[in-house]
């Protein structure tokens, strides 16, 4: 069996609320980070820490660097990261903030992201929360966000957001577990009826869903390209 590293991370800086171009608010710092291993099931997290030894308001370049250090020396163990957008946010994000974008973009290309995989099925998202609580999962907790997040930082709830990103990481395993051994992904579209993706040969690494022939998306008003999510690769 494949050996998964669910890996999330959650950003620091307050974006205003509707707000949907993220770019125009970079750099945005990274609070924290969990890593969950398929095997051991013993989550390892990740935050910055100041002078006194007490958790800081963000992580540092170096502490950045130290987990990407982390992450490809568990790739080099034979580990396999998963994420759910890692490919468009998190890798990207860290790049900028560990300054090893080189190694970002080869853990990135070599990763699975499922969010990216449907993508590249379909030509358009699915949020995890939906498709966890649609295969029978939790999903996320009420009252909790991504967005919402650096709000609970600033405000010295730094725990309640480690909670968050370590839920995020337990669902992200949990969903491609599920999923792999149902050979299918389902989940509940805006207009309550069921979507679902086969998955005969289970979930595609970055470079193997980016091959994957682009689907007709002509009966969309603004699709989106892949492009949004593959261009940091090339800066």
């Amino acid at each position: 069996m494949t050996k998964y590293l669910a890996f999330d991370i959650e950003t620091r800086k307050i974006i205003p609320d509707g707000s949907s171009n993220l770019n125009s608010y970079r750099p945005l710092g990274i609070t924290c980070a969990a890593i969950l291993p398929s095997d051991t099931l013993k989550v390892a997290v990740f935050y910055g820490v100041d002078s006194d030894g007490r958790i800081s308001d963000q992580m540092s370049p170096k502490e950045a660097a130290n987990l990407v250090n982390y992450l490809s020396n568990k790739v080099d163990e034979g580990y396999k990261i998963l994420t759910w957008n890692g490919l468009g946010f998190d890798f990207d994000i860290l790049a900028e903030e560990s300054g090893l974008t080189d190694e970002c973009r080869r853990l990135a290309l070599d990763h699975i992201d499922m969010m990216f995989h449907v993508f590249c099925e379909l030509g358009y998202g699915v949020s995890l929360d939906r498709a966890a609580k649609t295969m029978g999962l939790s999903g996320k907790e009420e009252g909790l966000s991504g967005a919402l997040a650096p709000r609970l930082w600033a405000e010295g709830r730094q725990q309640d957001v480690i909670n968050y990103v370590i839920q995020d990481v337990e669902t992200t395993l949990d969903l491609a577990l599920i999923c792999e051994q149902r050979r299918q992904l389902r989940w509940t579209t805006r207009r309550g009826t069921i979507g679902e993706l086969k998955l005969p040969k289970g979930w595609l690494s970055v470079r193997n869903a980016m091959n994957l022939p682009e689907p007709d998306t002509s009966w969309m008003t603004n699709p989106w390209s892949r492009k949004k999510f593959l261009d940091w690769l090339n800066k």
